[in-house]
């Protein structure tokens, strides 16, 4: 008789998420992938699929959840790391670029969600971006930056900041995690384009 290995509440949940993650970190689109495909590389049967995720797009949806709590825990460690203001973008961007180089299939699968085929994922992932979007207004608000500017304005600029850094990410993920100079082009260009926005943010008049 064969024995099968008992597994925890939800672990085959986990396997079958991060057999997906590991397939697009491996080069592979997510739009491109199929269940069977998906729980080979989990080692589950198909049919423990239907027992977790109703279809691919559930699976996606859920997966953009998981990105959430890992943007939510980049915004927590630039709150905890930027205490004064003139250090906002640069420990910013430096926070960013090494979550990116520790969640690359995280935010590989995000870079292919926001061009994706699936509306669903790709609106999931601009929601979450729309919430980083927010929180850095806030944060903005609370360091007293730009506070000639409306809340529409200054949402604005939010949204372009978030729009930048996110655009870095096919750059960040196109090179090897070991090549350092070339990620510190990256983390200076990006500051660049932030400095350049917050420049031109510091000279608009709300209307």
């Amino acid at each position: 008789m064969t024995s099968h290995k008992r597994r925890r509440p939800g672990e085959t949940r986990e396997m079958l998420m991060e057999a997906a993650l590991t397939l697009v970190g491996r080069g592979r689109h997510f739009a491109s992938l199929g269940i069977r495909e998906i729980t080979r590389q989990a080692e589950v049967v198909p049919t423990s699929f239907y027992r977790h995720f109703r279809s691919m797009d559930d699976l996606g949806l859920t997966l953009v959840d998981e990105l959430g709590v890992v943007l939510r825990g980049m915004m927590r460690e630039t709150r905890a790391n930027v205490i004064h203001a003139d250090k906002l973008m640069d420990e910013s961007v430096a926070i960013f670029v090494n979550h990116v180089q520790s969640n690359r299939n995280f935010f590989t699968f995000m870079a292919q969600g926001l061009a994706g085929e699936s509306q669903a994922i790709q609106q999931g992932i601009r929601n979450e971006m729309q919430f980083f979007a927010r929180e850095l207004a806030n944060d903005l608000s609370n360091l007293g930056l730009l506070s000639h500017l409306s809340d529409g304005d200054l949402d604005m600029t939010s949204e372009l900041v978030v729009r930048t850094v996110a655009f870095s990410l096919t750059d960040i993920l196109s090179i090897s995690a070991e090549d350092e100079e070339e990620l510190t082009r990256i983390r200076r260009q990006t500051t660049r384009f932030l400095r350049m926005i917050f420049i031109g943010a510091d000279h608009w008049q709300s209307g």
